[in-house]
Formats: C-alpha cells, sequence, structure tokens
C-alpha cells in the first residue's frame, strides 16, 4: 500500500502548510497581499463550509483536492523562502506537540455540567 503511505505524507504535508500560512498571515514581516491569499488559504481549509459541500459525490471533494493545494503554492510562492521555511518550522512544531488527555476531559466536564444545567432550568421554566 505504497499509494496509502504517499497520500498520508501528502496529508501531513498540506496541514503543516496550511498551519504555516495561517502562520505567516498573522506575522508582521509577510507582504500584504501574502496575507490576504494566506489568510484566505488558511480559514478556507479550516472552516467546516466548502464551496462545494462533501455530501455531492466526486465534486464535493475536489474543491478540497485543488482549490486548497493550488491556493497553498500561490500563498508560498508570495512569501519568501527563508520566512515560509520559519513558518513550515512552526507549524511541524505546533502539529507535534502532545495533546492533553486531561484538558479534553476538564473541557468534557465542563460541557456536560452546562448541558444538565441548561436543562434543569429548561424544565423547571416549563414545568412551572
Amino acid at each position: 500500500m505504497v499509494w496509502l503511505d504517499s497520500a498520508k505524507q501528502w496529508a501531513r504535508i498540506i496541514k503543516r502548510d496550511v498551519i504555516a500560512l495561517w502562520l505567516a498571515a498573522r506575522d508582521g514581516r509577510t507582504p500584504i497581499a501574502a496575507k490576504i491569499v494566506a489568510g484566505g488559504i488558511a480559514a478556507y481549509a479550516l472552516s467546516p463550509i466548502d464551496l462545494i459541500p462533501d455530501f455531492i459525490p466526486i465534486f464535493g471533494y475536489l474543491d478540497d483536492l485543488l482549490i486548497v493545494p493550488l491556493g497553498i503554492l500561490l500563498a508560498t510562492r508570495m512569501i519568501s523562502v527563508a520566512l515560509m521555511s520559519e513558518f513550515r518550522a512552526a507549524a511541524a512544531d505546533k502539529a507535534e506537540r502532545p495533546v492533553s488527555r486531561a484538558g479534553l476531559l476538564f473541557m468534557l466536564v465542563i460541557w456536560a455540567l452546562l448541558t444538565i444545567f441548561a436543562a434543569w432550568v429548561g424544565w423547571k421554566y416549563l414545568a412551572g
């Protein structure tokens, strides 16, 4: 399954570059035009809303397979090689950070308590 390994590697590179573009869009050393393109591509890639919804067969994923990589290519050409290398290194560092399971558990408990409280208030309001 060589093609699966290359697809995974390609996906990791795309993810790293999207994070790098997000960092580039927020950095003062990035030219204004590059900030706009980098921010737009990063926002599009990270957004749950697509130009073509994913449930449409074939075309739903076509925008993710074309728009994002072409946008990354355009944005990276607008940013100097040295600066882009710095953003990629920072993005790789962010991607390799360990995920806090305790933090996840804490947030799930908070959301569960808020949901229970909201249900209780709603029940009291509707019953009384």
